[in-house]
């Protein structure tokens, strides 16, 4: 294997030595000269990135003089280009501030014809771009900024969540106050500054996360290893990616009330895992030629299959559990009372997630066509996995809830330990109930109308929503009377808050004249007046 080294020269060197003598089979190379013919693998190590485009420029040369060979970049640990950015260079490797393990890793995974990706750092964001802008739009933007700070402070220190009963209390109590305020900042001025929503993370995707005093701060990885380019290798590092998320303990992050909240943390693991594993089984059925292609009826088919295997192996086939005054096995009551044809309305199209998963069809990501094993083909179809994963796990969470309403001693089994009190289990569906409703009447015609889908994304164990932009046209010409008058309220605010706006700012101008062209000028005449008075009295005096 021959290996061209692009760096330094005592990096270059020591990089050589290091990777020679743990593989001997290699050759290192510092020039390209020094090659029989073309390179096996071209490492790069970036020391400062000045410019993205003089980067970018020259990975496309490499990958132009040797087309079939793979590109390593080398990044430093500090950067200020965002993770999009540094996805979209066609480079097979991305390396950032790593290790020799992790360097010879990398190189052997893109020596066989894989991908890795290791970025500890998001880069600049949005928000932290020098843009002209006046001052009613700054104000917005510095409020946005504060609350979404004091907002990542108070979610730091909640995950994991204090033992302390009193201290979590205040802290959820001020996260929801923040993000009602940023909610209202967004619907107030929302139309007057579009796409202001996105200026400030309300949590940390892709830069460090500054935490309290005493606290470690927190850092963004997005590790991503590919064995191959097909699109099994691309299901299987979705995959891993996902079941190390579902390893440690889930925190809802979402800002709304979840069925799964409800669950133990043990069956809610357990029935995340069992839907991964079905999901799979699935999903390696499809693959076979001789299964037939994937149509909608044989896809909500397959998915009552799926919960219904996934709910079996979370109960466990002998846990038995005693109900009016009978031994009865769990896992039978399970099936014989929850509803697997049930659906959820915000679920996006599956063909969207399955093509590339199963035929490695391209990837629609910022108007771009990607092979499924880009990196950033590869996330999105990991926020499509999680978000199925997260929904079709809450459709089966809301019917244990309501089957633990009736059988009083399931929930020390299936539940938290503070929903066994009756009033407790009751009051959380009652929530949810009521959450479900304001969800179909008021917030579903709201992101119809704006063209926006809300998925579910698995992030560092929690739970975190993500908007997707995308056309619904469709399901908006399908909503109900009310959820019309909804979209309908929404465009008179869009058409009429321009104008108000603008009759606000000269009523405002209009006073100011007002007041001192005319009150002003009237108050210093009546001033000069009172004064050209005075002196008169004083000098006959």
């Amino acid at each position: 294997m021959r290996i061209l080294l692009q760096a330094s020269p005592l990096l270059a060197e020591t990089l050589a030595l290091q990777l020679t003598r743990d593989q001997p089979g290699w050759a290192v190379a510092f020039k390209p000269d020094q090659l029989d013919g073309k390179p096996s693998l071209v490492i790069w190590s970036i020391e400062a990135i000045t410019s993205l485009a003089a980067i970018d420029r020259e990975t496309r040369a490499t990958a132009e003089r040797w087309p079939s060979t793979p590109l390593l970049l080398l990044l430093p640990d500090e950067l200020a280009i965002e993770k999009d950015a540094l996805l979209s260079l066609p480079a097979a490797g991305l390396l950032q501030n790593s290790d020799l393990s992790d360097l010879t890793n990398a190189v052997t995974t893109l020596l066989n014809g894989g991908r890795v990706v290791r970025l500890t750092a998001g880069g600049q964001t949005k928000s932290e771009r020098v843009e002209t802008m006046g001052f009613g739009q700054w104000l917005l933007v510095s409020g946005l900024q504060q609350i979404s700070s004091d907002l990542q402070v108070v979610e730091t220190l909640l995950n994991p969540p204090p033992r302390n009963a009193l201290l979590r209390f205040v802290l959820e109590g001020r996260r929801r106050e923040l993000r009602s305020a940023h909610g209202l900042l967004l619907w107030l001025w929302g139309p007057l500054h579009l796409g202001l929503s996105d200026s400030v993370p309300l949590h940390p995707s892709t830069a460090m996360v500054a935490a309290p005093q005493g606290l470690p701060t927190q850092r963004s990885t997005t590790a991503i290893t590919l064995r191959d380019r097909n699109a099994l290798a691309v299901w299987e590092a979705i995959e891993e990616r996902i079941t190390a998320s579902l390893q440690t303990e889930l925190n809802n992050a979402t800002g709304r009330l979840l069925a799964l909240d409800g669950l133990h943390p043990e069956r809610r693991r357990d029935l995340l895992l069992a839907l991964m594993q079905q999901l799979k089984a699935v999903l390696q059925r499809l693959r076979d030629p001789s299964s037939g292609p994937c149509s909608d009826e044989r896809w909500a088919q397959l998915q009552e299959e799926l919960r219904r295997q996934a709910l079996t192996t979370m109960a466990g086939s002998y846990v038995q559990i005693p109900r009016s005054g009978q031994l009865l096995p769990v896992v039978t009551q399970l099936l014989e009372h929850t509803d697997f044809s049930s659906t959820d309305v915000d679920l996006p199209d599956p063909e969207a997630m399955l093509s590339p998963l199963l035929a490695g069809q391209p990837v629609l990501v910022n108007g771009q066509l990607l092979p499924p094993d880009d990196p950033r083909a590869l996330l999105q179809l990991e926020a499509l996995v999680s978000n199925w994963l997260i929904r079709t796990a809450e459709l089966i969470g809301a019917d244990l809830l309501d089957l633990c309403g009736e059988w009083p001693e399931l929930r020390r089994y299936l539940l938290n330990e503070a929903l066994i009190s009756t009033r407790e289990l009751e009051r959380l569906r009652n929530q949810l109930n009521s959450q479900l409703r304001w969800d179909d009447w008021i917030q579903r015609p709201i992101e119809l109308y704006e063209s926006k889908r809300t998925l579910y994304q698995l992030d560092a164990g929690r739970i975190i929503p993500v908007k997707r932009l995308e056309p619904r046209d469709q399901e908006l010409s399908q909503l109900g009377w009310w959820q019309r008058q909804v979209a309908l309220l929404l465009e008179t605010r869009d058409a009429l808050a321009p104008q108000l706006h603008a009759l606000i700012q000269r009523v405002g101008d209009l006073m100011v004249v007002v007041l001192t062209q005319v009150i002003g000028r009237g108050i210093g005449l009546i001033g000069r007046g009172i004064a050209q008075g005075m002196g008169r009295h004083l000098g006959r005096g």
